[in-house]
């Protein structure tokens, strides 16, 4: 089994997870169950299918699991997008959060095509 806690990008989206939930602190109370509630589960849905991935047995399995922790990071970019909009977040602010969530999102993509080469290799040689 891979551990998932040696890996940067999982390391990466974890503080983005604390990010997420001290920025979404400042939102209105009664967003509290709608767009922060949304903000917080696609944070947490990254570094988690991270590690549900990297616990599967094999590289196919865990790409699939990157690939819908890269949909997180979409779906928390364009909820960030209307959170800016709606007035609860500073464009500053989120331009800041983008930048980090862009770079999580480059450190997936590279993730991923690292273990595409490997499967690739993998089979060639069998």
């Amino acid at each position: 089994m891979r551990t998932h806690e040696k890996l940067e990008v999982w390391k990466r989206a974890v503080e983005f997870v604390v990010t997420a939930y001290r920025v979404t602190e400042s939102f209105p109370k009664d967003e509290r169950f709608d767009l922060t509630s949304q903000v917080r589960r696609a944070a947490v849905s990254i570094p988690t299918n991270i590690a549900e991935g990297a616990a599967r047995a094999s590289n196919k399995e865990f790409v699939y699991f990157l690939s819908i922790a890269q949909g997180s990071a979409s779906e928390l970019s364009t909820e960030l997008l209307i959170a800016c909009r709606l007035g609860f977040l500073d464009s500053e602010r989120l331009d800041l959060l983008s930048n980090e969530l862009n770079e999580v999102g480059r450190m997936l993509s590279g993730l991923c095509k690292y273990l595409r080469s490997k499967s690739e290799s993998e089979a060639t040689t069998k």
